[in-house]
């Protein structure tokens, strides 16, 4: 195996933890927006008073601050997820062209 093909499965195996690195980051931006989803049901559903977790304390809150609270983190989460799925096709797409690169020399040899 020459040093090219070398390097390029190297480079396969650093898109490959890149990869595994952007599946953790999405699934925990997914875990923290159902979170934020999830209490904006709750604030809904809610008749009574509504509070909000700061620094280790509960503080009551007016709702419709709460809600606009988590409709931005809401918004900021999708664009992260989205912005981590286009990343991830990307490398995905440049770890298939190297793959097919390596393949080919394999074959030829």
């Amino acid at each position: 195996m020459d040093k090219e093909t070398e390097q390029k499965i190297g480079q396969l195996q650093l898109i490959e933890q890149n990869l595994q690195s952007f599946f953790l980051q999405k699934q925990n931006f997914q875990a923290a927006l159902m979170e934020c989803e999830n209490a904006l049901k709750e604030i809904e559903h809610s008749k009574g008073k509504v509070y909000k977790i700061v620094g280790g304390i509960m503080i009551d809150s007016k709702a419709e601050d709460i809600k606009k609270d988590l409709t931005s983190k809401v918004e900021v989460l999708n664009l992260r997820i989205k912005a981590i799925e286009e990343q991830e096709k990307i490398i995905s797409d440049k770890a298939k062209r190297i793959q097919e690169e390596v393949v080919e020399k394999l074959n030829k040899k």
